[in-house]
């Protein structure tokens, strides 16, 4: 009798840190970004600045089609936030140009071919 307890309390308890880390989980958010990048070396310099803002939990860039995936909690940053991470490194973010002084920093790979 008491291993049945036993086994209904490690369930409960089981059950409850789960259920405690889904509802965790569900607290962020997931927004995609249209960059400039252009390059290997882009996707870094934007995957850095991002890790240093304040309530990214993860990015990632596709170059392919240029977006950048980026997770957040909502308490602690706003896509407006985000995208002006990414402009002050230089890189378009949707409808915010990147910053000049950022941009004129940037090597040339990095820059928009129709600036080159």
């Amino acid at each position: 009798m008491k291993m049945k307890y036993l086994v209904l309390i490690t369930s409960l308890v089981m059950f409850t840190k789960l259920n405690g880390f889904t509802q965790t989980n569900s607290k962020f958010k997931e927004i995609k970004i249209q960059t400039s990048a252009q390059c290997e070396m882009c996707k870094e310099r934007i995957e850095e600045a991002l890790a240093f803002e304040k309530g990214v939990k993860n990015s990632e860039l596709d170059l392919d089609s240029k977006i950048i995936e980026v997770i957040y909690y909502p308490g602690k940053t706003n896509p407006e936030k985000i995208r002006k991470a990414i402009s002050k490194a230089g890189y378009d973010a949707d409808d915010i140009l990147a910053d000049k002084k950022a941009y004129k920093k940037l090597p040339l790979c990095c820059r928009k071919p129709e600036e080159e």
